[in-house]
């Protein structure tokens, strides 16, 4: 499976993006998929997670309601909707897929990883 992270960008603090992470092959849907982000010198932390049939996971201490994950099985597609931006949720953000398919809120489960997108948030 390779996957392509893409949505990151510049934007101002109680904005919102939406990330894309497009996945190639025909077993999508049998996956489980994360959302992991990292800050230069910091651990890479989980964000969010998705079961291949669409149940999620989300990271408490991100703040409750700001994220949504969702997938498209039909388009090899997940996404993370992220609300109310905040300075610190600038990051590197990464999406992940493990054979797992109830998916995992640990790094270390996900057997592939996509290049990352940038996501700044400004004050």
């Amino acid at each position: 499976v390779q996957l392509q992270a893409s949505g990151g960008g510049l934007v101002q603090a109680g904005g919102s993006l939406r990330l894309s992470c497009a996945a190639s092959g025909r077993t999508f849907s049998s996956y489980g998929m994360g959302w992991f982000r990292q800050v230069p010198g910091k651990e890479r932390e989980f964000v969010a997670a998705i079961t291949w049939s669409g149940g999620s996971v989300y990271d408490e201490d991100f703040g409750k309601g700001r994220l949504t994950i969702s997938r498209d099985n039909a388009k090899n597609t997940v996404y993370l909707q992220m609300n109310s931006l905040k300075p610190e949720d600038t990051a590197v953000y990464y999406c992940a897929a493990t054979l797992r398919r109830s998916g995992s809120t640990v790094q270390w489960d996900y057997e592939y990883w996509g290049q990352g997108t940038l996501v700044t948030v400004s004050s």
